[in-house]
């Protein structure tokens, strides 16, 4: 127990591959941490330069990509350091740092999902009362709320385990989490419990606020068709990056549930990893591709 107390690092697991596979890897996730880079820097370009698309939507929109490379940021360039070094070693404060960016970015992304789905809730069922509700005022506080309230929930939950006692030093997954740095704990403290699912609760709360707000959309789309055309013009892409975000969670769930037993190491790590992978690169190209005014924007400048 002495001991445990005076650990200053961790093991990282989950790349036992052999020296050409390693090369393959690497190669493969430094393409795609320049493609998450590159699709994600172009729309929020094309939003702050193009001023037509200074609207609450596109807004929101450049904030989710903002947060995309914040959270990946947090994961790829230790990951590659990884890859191509024999042993997968992160310091404790290092550690904590990376689940810290890694999870309040995942939380930002549903308070983000959640606002938009708000917006989204004004703009098709009170269209009148649009620019009076959002204001630029209440454009800024959501903007804040999405980003403080995720910080706020990690940086308490990080705090609550900043000063335990280790009694092991390995961590069975390729990033670091406040829930396994945990088990590594010699004891769990009372806070970090109620804190955990105190965070849990208050996302789950955003889950249903999302489910509920889309199924109030299409019932009301269907009575209307000028309802259901702006439906499918604004609301389609955010229930495509909605039910993105939900299977990279289910992933990340069944890896904690199921990881180091009955599956590969290989299926292992893509449920690890599924939530920095898909959603960062099909979140911008899914709104290129289907928002008519960014779409023109970014083929006006090819």
């Amino acid at each position: 127990m002495d001991n445990g107390s005076v650990l200053t690092f961790f093991t990282l697991s989950g790349l036992d591959y052999t020296v050409q596979h390693r090369i393959v890897l690497f190669a493969l996730t430094f393409l795609c941490y320049s493609v998450i880079w590159i699709v994600n820097v172009v729309l929020i370009i094309t939003i702050i330069v193009d001023e037509k698309l200074h609207e609450p939507m596109y807004i929101f929109l450049c904030n989710l990509c903002i947060n995309g490379l914040y959270g990946t940021a947090g994961f790829y360039p230790k990951f590659l350091m990884d890859i191509l070094s024999p042993s997968h070693v992160i310091s404790y404060a290092g550690c904590l740092l990376q689940s810290f960016v890694i999870h309040s970015s995942s939380g930002s992304d549903l308070t983000i999902l959640a606002v938009m789905a708000y917006d989204r809730y004004v703009a098709i069922c009170q269209p009148l009362m649009y620019h009076s509700v959002i204001t630029k005022q209440r454009i800024y506080l959501l903007v804040a709320f999405s980003w403080i309230l995720p910080l706020c929930c990690m940086f308490t939950n990080t705090m609550t385990i900043f000063q335990s006692k280790l009694c092991g030093s390995h961590i069975p997954k390729l990033y670091c989490s406040n829930a396994l740095i945990s088990k590594v704990a010699c004891s769990t403290s009372v806070a970090n419990t109620i804190i955990a699912y105190f965070n849990i609760a208050i996302y789950i709360l955003h889950f249903f606020f999302l489910i509920w707000s889309y199924m109030y959309l299409v019932r009301r789309c269907l009575t209307s068709k000028q309802s259901r055309k702006k439906f499918m013009q604004t609301c389609v892409p955010h229930l495509v990056s909605l039910v993105n975000f939900s299977f990279a969670v289910l992933f990340d769930l069944m890896y904690t549930r199921f990881g180091s037993r009955q599956l590969s190491q290989s299926l292992q790590n893509f449920m690890a990893i599924e939530f920095l992978l898909i959603p960062p690169v099909m979140n911008p190209l899914v709104y290129g591709m289907i928002l008519t005014k960014i779409r023109k924007r970014i083929l006006g400048c090819i």
